[in-house]
């Protein structure tokens, strides 16, 4: 059990073995920088705004680390799975660099990073069922037949907690909770080596928060999966992260231990955001009536 915050226990999530890790790094990210360009409010010129400034950092395989930063802080722009192409760096996926890969040199990279959104009801269509959700990362790699892949379904389904018999239901019919377990089953659908958690446990209650945490530790440890959780909370995947980076204005500003950064802060960011922390989960407490 891993209590948060000097004392402040957010939510009970079962922790695995923190002890030193020997293992290679499966990503490394390496001077990672992009700019956007953008319109000027009634000018007709444009000009670019820096999101990531030389950005590092570094995942053992197996292990979780959280990117955490205040809105417009660059977190989400981190492009590890390649939606977007960076302007400059590397991301070395198991030795890889695949920061500049073309379309096509990328394809058989694709399945080895998969996304768990914020918001699983937007991030799936609500016309399928369950089942179809699943199928449909291993149908677009045209993995296995239409009978395998049913099947599949119905076992990722009762790997992350879901009824197998479910899987006919419209997707658009299950709970939050649900859908994100359905979202991460997908998510696992092609057997990927890193999955990228981009707010995925913000949109939950604080129950379902716990309940999901622990589903992927678990699935971490089963699959021998590595997270990279990205988040604005800091109490929150200080729970689940081995290492926390911290970024502000698209840049790495502090980073280390989970357990060394949380209890001896040393950029003002991250003192803020522990602040920021601590106080809300003051305020949680109060609010359901737990004594102090």
């Amino acid at each position: 059990m891993r209590t948060l915050l000097h004392g402040t226990l957010i939510f009970p999530v079962m922790r695995a073995d923190l002890s030193p890790v020997n293992a290679e790094p499966l990503l490394r990210v390496r001077d990672l920088t992009k700019h956007y360009s953008v319109r000027a409010t009634g000018l007709g010129r444009r000009h670019r705004i820096l999101a990531l400034d030389r950005v590092d950092f570094e995942i053992p395989a197996g292990k979780t680390l959280a990117l955490v930063g205040s809105s417009g802080s660059g977190k989400s722009t981190v492009g590890v799975t390649r939606l977007e192409k960076p302007d400059a760096g590397q991301v070395l996926l198991a030795g890889t660099d695949i920061a500049m890969l073309p379309s096509h040199d990328l394809r058989p990279f694709r399945s080895q990073i998969q996304m768990v959104f914020q918001d699983p009801t937007t991030s799936m269509n609500p016309r399928f069922s369950a089942a179809e959700v699943v199928e449909e990362p291993m149908l677009i790699v045209r993995a296995a037949d239409k009978t395998r892949r049913r099947e599949r379904a119905r076992e990722l389904m009762a790997e992350v907690g879901l009824s197998p018999d479910w899987g006919e239901r419209l997707a658009a019919n299950f709970s939050g909770g649900q859908k994100q377990r359905l979202a991460i089953a997908r998510a696992l659908a092609v057997q990927p080596k890193l999955l990228v958690l981009d707010e995925a446990l913000s949109g939950l209650d604080l129950s379902t928060q716990s309940q999901i945490a622990n589903l992927l530790r678990e699935l971490q440890a089963t699959q021998a999966l590595t997270y990279l959780l990205v988040s604005h909370d800091l109490a929150l995947v200080s729970a689940m992260a081995d290492v926390l980076a911290v970024l502000a204005n698209g840049r790495t500003v502090e980073q280390g231990p989970t357990e060394r950064v949380v209890s001896n802060p040393q950029h003002p960011v991250t003192k803020e955001l522990l602040a920021s922390a601590h106080t809300s989960a003051v305020n949680l407490r109060r609010t359901m009536g737990a004594t102090n």
